[in-house]
């Protein structure tokens, strides 16, 4: 008989994605005619709407629990929700962000007024995805608070110091979180490349040569996210997914969670991560020996959604079976590393390529959690 215990009901499931997926041509053919001039933002809707509708009922054939919109209506998986923050603004920018043996395009953002969140057009893009989800979880994607300190400029004179920064960010997450909710949320995820920032040497060196002291960054991020977080509904999940960078099959940093795995593991107050763990680069599982939480849940991303080979499934199960030593298999999900399009760009692999991917998870995670 089944082992009751290894199932969920809740999220995180034991088989579940990240969130973004590969743009269709279609839909990248009508944002470039939007961009163009040549449809309108109703026109571009209504593709996006059809392709939405087309891949949350593909995630439902293979098998998964929670469903989300691909990030179909964004360029990147941050500035897009952040310049829609009060006080924010988005800019082209002037060089894009180095990942390794490749940039992406030129983008920024920028802090001009004071923080909040009022009238965001995300939530509409949520009420949307709720309506194709059916009896499946909608699941939302949003960048973490830490983001928009760690990629933003400021106006000066905006806020007189990053107390009253910081203070404002968490306050318009709470915000922003409370109205997810009332519009029907229950799985939310923060995703958050700076804390694999943390990790590395090689960028905890670079911002102590900008002035900035890796660990202060460590514990206000740490205490802005607690802030934002605090008094969220008791049946609303809020998870965080951490990764190394993700563009075009590329990446920004390496190192173990080893160095920010107290504050992570005992310090958020969220329900689970998704943590990379496709390569050597992130280390091995020692970091979650910290994970003392009986109630937390860990989200190996053992399955690369960089390239399309379908990994061997005894190494994932032995992966898995090595992770179970620090922390009870019980607590334990699989899915993919990251999304497949973090950017609209996408990864170097195929949309059949990607699908199978996720019936790889789905498959694996039915073997392991039987």
């Amino acid at each position: 008989m089944a082992d009751q215990s290894l199932r969920r009901t809740t999220p995180p499931f034991r088989a579940d994605q990240v969130g973004s997926l590969l743009r269709p041509e279609r839909l990248k053919k009508a944002r470039a005619q939007k961009s163009a001039g040549e449809i309108s933002a109703q026109e571009l809707a209504l593709v996006e709407n059809e392709e939405i509708a087309r891949i949350v009922a593909k995630q439902k054939e293979i098998g998964l629990s929670a469903v989300t919109d691909g990030e179909f209506r964004r360029a990147w998986w941050h500035f897009d929700f952040l310049e829609n923050l009060d006080g924010v603004i988005g800019a082209g920018g002037k060089n894009g962000i180095q990942f390794h043996q490749q940039q992406t395009s030129a983008r920024s953002i920028k802090v001009v007024g004071k923080l909040g969140f009022t009238d965001h057009p995300m939530l509409a893009h949520f009420e949307y995805l709720k309506s194709t989800a059916g009896d499946h979880v909608a699941k939302m994607t949003i960048p973490s608070p830490s983001m928009l300190h760690f990629r933003g400029d400021f106006e000066e004179g905006v806020y007189k110091d990053e107390e009253e920064f910081f203070y404002d960010l968490a306050g318009a997450y709470k915000k922003a979180i409370r109205a997810f909710y009332d519009a029907g949320c229950r799985y939310l995820q923060l995703d958050d490349t700076a804390w694999a920032y943390l990790c590395s040497d090689e960028q905890r060196e670079q911002m102590r040569a900008r002035g900035r002291d890796p660990k202060v960054l460590e514990s206000r991020y740490a205490q802005t996210i607690n802030d934002a977080v605090a008094g969220r509904p008791d049946d609303m999940t809020i998870t965080m997914h951490i990764c190394r960078g993700n563009f075009r099959s590329t990446w920004i940093s390496s190192g173990g969670y080893e160095p920010v795995a107290p504050t992570l593991f005992e310090g958020l107050n969220i329900d689970g991560f998704f943590l990379e763990y496709d390569s050597d680069r992130a280390g091995g599982f020692e970091p979650l020996r910290f994970v003392k939480r009986k109630d937390l849940q860990i989200v190996l991303g053992l399955i690369t959604s960089k390239f399309g080979e379908l990994e061997n499934p005894d190494d994932v199960l032995r992966r898995i079976d090595e992770a179970s030593r620090y922390v009870n298999l019980g607590q334990l999900c699989l899915s993919p590393q990251c999304g497949f399009a973090s950017t609209e760009e996408g990864n170097l692999l195929t949309e059949d390529q990607q699908w199978d991917k996720l019936a790889h998870v789905v498959q694996i995670a039915a073997d392991v959690w039987k």
